[in-house]
């Protein structure tokens, strides 16, 4: 069945996964953070015109506001504008020259796609110089990117968020190695575990582990039984821990 500009249908794109709050989890961020991405802002400041922020990310509203809104291609449109974070460049600093770099790469989803990764550095300069952007923007927007051996490219903070997006031939994301972890390799892919992520090394539901845990089996026999590095599993526990304390 065709979907927007004739595109085929895709689970990346049109089947919802994640919850705001889960797609904020897996990215190590504020649930309020994401929210914005996902749904827009508007804030009132008394005797001011009200302001306003689009969506950054890809959202399908849900039948119920509890159930799953965020597709895969979401939750990696997510990874660059939390690289953005991690380079502690208000987003709402460079939200005008990021929009002028989706329209220049003229995709769909640029913020998911392969485009972004390899030319996104020189377009952000690009535009960084436009008379449309007013000078917060500008600079924000060059506070990303560096010249290395002639070629502008994305600051080491963002860059190494943008390598942990696989691409698929369509050079959209297809695989996610989400950030939050250090140690181990934990994975989302939307054609693996309905999206849930998983640990690389075996491919293990990080959930599986979780719920054992939670009911009282030590980290030792957990990670002998799924065969995983003892360190991998200390990790995804005590992250898990510090999040539900």
């Amino acid at each position: 069945m065709g979907t927007k500009a004739g595109r085929r249908e895709d689970v990346r794109f049109d089947v919802p996964l994640y919850t705001q709050a889960e797609a904020a989890r897996y990215l190590a961020m504020p649930e309020s953070t994401f929210r914005t991405w996902a749904r827009g802002y508007t804030r009132q400041r008394q005797g001011r015109r009200p302001v306003t922020g689009a969506p950054l990310v890809t959202y399908l509203r849900p039948a119920n506001p509890q159930d799953p809104s965020i597709p895969f291609i979401g939750l990696a449109e997510g990874m660059f504008l939390s690289a953005l974070r991690r380079a502690n460049v208000p987003l709402q600093q460079i939200r005008p020259a990021l929009e002028l770099v989706r329209e220049k790469l003229g995709v769909e989803h640029a913020l998911a796609s392969k485009r972004l990764y390899v030319v996104g550095a020189q377009l952000l300069w690009e535009v960084s110089e436009s008379s449309d952007l007013d000078r917060d923007a500008r600079y924000g927007a060059r506070d990303l990117i560096v010249l290395r051996n002639g070629q502008y490219v994305f600051r080491q903070a963002v860059e190494q968020y943008l390598r942990r997006i696989e691409y698929a031939e369509d050079e959209f994301a297809r695989r996610v190695h989400l950030p939050e972890y250090e140690v181990a390799d934990v994975i989302a892919d939307p054609l693996i575990n309905f999206g849930q992520p998983f640990f690389q090394a075996t491919g293990t539901p990080i959930e599986a582990v979780l719920s054992r845990h939670r009911a009282g089996e030590p980290i030792e026999d957990l990670a002998e039984d799924y065969g995983l590095p003892y360190d991998e599993v200390v990790e995804v526990v005590e992250r898990h821990r510090r999040r539900a304390a």
